[in-house]
């Protein structure tokens, strides 16, 4: 167990070291991609995680045929195919309404954040995280292609018709709010 356990500890210690130095960034991706419900934000980064220690402690990361250059994008990827899995299935609890909740207690100088956090959570799930993939990861299409699992042109031709939608949902308030 000598050996063995000492792999163990050393793969835990890197998982460590990339959960510690790309959680942030994680949570602020699931947090645009979620509509800014920084609870269900918290609980798809919680989910990727713990798919990926499941992966990590499988697999040999640092060597060997599975290596991966990018730990990090690797986590995103999951991260954004957990996300889209989940929008896929419909949890049997959730009911639709016409009744919206009370809203939460916002940052008083986010105007603009909320107009847009607003404007991606009424695209669809698909025009979402193309557009958090491409421009807040700042993702090549060929990336973002590879992680939702698209042909380049589908991801140029989504880019365009969801920043298009966008465009259409914000009108003159962005240049407004921009302008303060």
């Amino acid at each position: 167990m000598g050996r063995t356990g000492a792999r163990r500890r050393s793969k835990d210690a890197e998982f460590l070291e990339l959960v510690s130095g790309h959680t942030g960034r994680l949570y602020r991706s699931a947090c645009l991609l979620t509509g800014g419900d920084t609870h269900q934000a918290e609980d798809l980064v919680q989910e990727a995680l713990g798919r990926m220690y499941v992966l990590w402690r499988r697999k040999a990361w640092t060597g060997g045929r599975h290596r991966i250059d990018n730990p990090g994008a690797y986590a995103h990827t999951v991260m954004v195919r957990v996300f889209l899995a989940q929008k896929r299935r419909r949890s049997s609890d959730e009911r639709p309404t016409d009744q919206l909740p009370e809203s939460v207690g916002r940052e008083p100088d986010g105007a603009l954040r909320l107009t847009l956090l607003d404007a991606l959570a009424r695209l669809s799930v698909q025009d979402r995280a193309v557009l958090v993939l491409r421009y807040w990861e700042d993702r090549s299409v060929e990336e973002t292609a590879e992680a939702l699992r698209l042909s380049s042109g589908a991801v140029r031709t989504r880019t365009s018709r969801a920043l298009a939608r966008l465009r259409g949902q914000l009108g003159d308030s962005l240049a407004e709010l921009a302008a303060r």
